[in-house]
């Protein structure tokens, strides 16, 4: 169940996200918590450049190999403006992190790039659950997945800017 706790770090991701979009980037924002509820790690999507892995997801996954034990990994919760891809569900899974919450799910951001005539992803939105099944997942949220959805609007040109 999310809490208020877990509210306020999808908060800050989605406001990672607007950020990234407003630097020209993809509207991606995640958080790396610790068992204690610190903030240990963020980022946003980096693949304005041209390398489509540099998602926050992964650079959590990376970051979190390097710097935390299994048990820190394993007691940490990933929060994401977006459900993980493929890639970065792998990675997670592959490190040992635990819980991902997530504001707003592959499924809906395939079908808002529907509505919106962007052709698909080149990798299949598959649920986290599907690639990780060991992984604790909650997602999406109602509200967030609404603002996510505006950045993705705004991201094609069909909504109000800010």
């Amino acid at each position: 169940m999310v809490d208020d706790a877990d509210l306020a770090h999808l908060r800050r991701c989605v406001a990672l996200a607007r950020t990234a979009l407003e630097s020209g980037d993809e509207p991606f924002g995640s958080v790396l918590v610790d068992a204690e509820g610190r903030v240990r790690f963020e980022d946003s999507n980096h693949v304005a450049g041209g390398d489509a892995t540099q998602h926050p997801e992964f650079a959590i996954a990376r970051w979190a190999a390097e710097h935390l034990t299994p048990d820190e990994r394993t007691a940490a919760t990933v929060y994401t403006s977006g459900e993980h891809c493929p890639m970065c569900s792998a990675a997670h899974a592959w490190v040992g992190l635990g819980r991902i919450v997530y504001a707003s799910s592959s499924a809906q951001l395939a079908s808002w790039s529907a509505e919106l005539g962007v052709p698909p992803a080149p990798v299949r939105p598959l649920p986290i659950g599907e690639v990780a099944p060991g992984v604790p997942v909650e997602g999406p949220v109602a509200g967030l997945d609404e603002e996510v959805h505006e950045l993705h609007r705004r991201r094609f040109g069909q909504g109000p800017a800010s």
